[in-house]
Parts: structure tokens; sequence; C-alpha cells
């Protein structure tokens, strides 16, 4: 069992209101020139935020695996449901359309991910997925074993995926980067590819670099594990809902992933039994090839007849 060192609300005292106050006001740019020209996705005079003005604001998967099959080793994750259920909350309340995976089988996720990849996002802002489960570095567990995070993440790339070229694709994952130990993994080696069925197709339709716009957020930094209370959840997606309920609509994201480091790094530590796990920290990690700035604000109403 771990505990939190201070209170939601000792916590909320320490968060500054003064940095959104003007959430733009930090990015205004000289204009290069007064002429305005055709442009294209990723040119620099295009505006510094992305275009969050599409209908819709998009999809948002929850992978939140609990159990695991007695093979795999691993214990089963008390309080991930905690983490879960506040993360629909959250990013239901951010305008996604939340979809939850509970206990996913390694062919499972590789599916999911996929058939997400492959719905049409030309409708929507962006993309969104967290992942739940125990994990190493690269590697994240389903239910009854092992797969590369490159085999998730990877349909989202913009040689695979038209409809989300120039458009985030945010990871938040919530699992251990330790180093792989010295065993075998040939044997889920193959859980981890992608059969033809599900291969999406390429396309090259814009120039812009196949690895831009994505946001990975994870829980740690490599080589560490990521600390769980067994009834309130992971420390990094406590903050993490914590930040995005005050200031989701208000704050840019990396700004507000900036705060959620500040937070797990300073309000939460170990408190268990054995002396080598005893007081504890734990530092999460942003990884960004974003090319602009993300904005979660309010939709305006249709209110057409």
């Amino acid at each position: 069992m771990v505990t939190l060192c201070q209170s939601t609300e000792s916590i909320l005292s320490r968060l500054s209101p003064t940095s959104v106050d003007k959430p733009e006001s930090p990015y205004l740019l000289r204009k290069a020139s007064g002429e305005r020209r055709s442009l294209r996705p990723g040119a620099p005079s295009e505006p510094n935020a992305y275009n969050y003005n599409y209908p819709k604001r998009g999809l948002f998967i929850i992978i939140n695996n609990k159990n695991f099959h007695p093979s795999t080793g691993q214990r089963c994750r008390e309080g991930t449901g905690a983490d879960a259920e506040r993360l629909e909350e959250r990013f239901q309340d951010l305008g996604f359309e939340v979809r939850r995976y509970d206990d996913a089988t390694a062919s499972s996720m590789t599916k999911i991910m996929v058939e997400a990849a492959n719905y049409d996002h030309s409708d929507c802002d962006c993309f969104g997925c967290a992942i739940l489960s125990h994990g190493i570095e690269g590697r994240i567990y389903a239910t009854d074993g092992m797969l590369s995070l490159d085999v998730l993440t990877g349909p989202f790339r913009g040689d695979r995926c038209s409809s989300l070229v120039g458009k985030p694709k945010l990871f938040f994952v919530q699992a251990c980067r330790t180093a792989p130990m010295n065993h075998s993994f040939d044997s889920m080696s193959d859980k981890s590819g992608l059969s033809e069925e599900y291969e999406p197709a390429l396309s090259s339709i814009r120039k812009v670099p196949v690895e831009a716009d994505f946001l990975f957020a994870y829980s740690t930094v490599p080589g560490h594990y990521s600390w769980r209370n067994n009834q309130d959840g992971s420390w990094f997606i406590q903050a993490l809902c914590i930040v995005i309920e005050n200031y989701g609509t208000k704050m840019e994201l990396v700004h507000m992933l900036t705060q959620v480091n500040r937070i797990v790094a300073y309000e939460f530590e170990s408190c268990k039994d054995e002396e080598f796990t005893d007081k504890m920290k734990m530092m999460p990690c942003i990884v960004s090839m974003l090319t602009r700035y993300v904005y979660f604000r309010p939709k305006k109403p249709d209110i057409r007849d």
C-alpha cells in the first residue's frame, strides 16, 4: 500500500492560477509578413495552436488491464479501476468520445488500436489514448503477455493514418519502465506483430514527418518503477486528473503536464513496510513531437436549425 503525503486540497493550493489567466499571451509571435499565403501543414507562418475547431473533439481510448494470466507472472493491479473511472470523467468533460476496454489480451489491444487508427478522424480535433498496465521499458503487458509499445502507437503514424495528419496524437502511459530481465521473450514475440488483416494502408498525401504531432506522457522516467495506491490509484493518473479538472479548458496541454510533473515529484512519496521501497519518489516524463500548442477550449454549441 502506498499513501499520498498531502491532501488533494493541499496540492490544489500549490497550483498557481496566474499561469492560466491569459493562456495565449506567451505564444504571440510577430508575423513574418503582412501577406497571407496559402499554407501547408507545418508551415512556420501557421497559427501557433492546433486547429481545434472541428465538429468533434475526437476518440479517447482507455485500455485498463487489472488481471493477468498466471503465465505472465504479473500481480493484479489493485486501484487501477479508480484511475480508469477518473480518466473517463475528465476526458468526457473535455469533449472526447471515450471508449474503455478492461483486461485486454495482446491480440485485442492490437485490434483496438488498429481499428481506432482506421476510424475516420476527419471531423475530429485529435486522438487520445491512456494505457494502464504493467510494463518494462518499451513494452506493455496485455493480460496474456507482452507487446511493444510501438505496435500500439505505430498505426497512428502519418504514413498509416491520413485523417490524423497534422493533428495531435496523445498517449498517456501508466506503467513501469524498468529494464528488461535477462530472459527470453521469444514466446511473446508473435503477440507484437500486426497481421496483414489489420495492417493499415500507407498514405503519402501530405509531406509531414510521419513521427510529427505525437505526445507521450509517461508516468515515470526510463529505468524506474511506477507507483500506484491500491485504493486511490496511481500517482500519475491522480495528478493528471486533478490538473485537468481544474485547468483542462484554460491551460495549454504541455503546461498542464508540467504541473502534473511537479505534483508527482513533490507531493507523493511511498509509505511501505519494506525499507527498500519506503519513502520512494517518482518523476513523470513528457516526450513531445507536437508542432503546435494544444488547448481543449469548450466547443461552441451548434445553433443551426
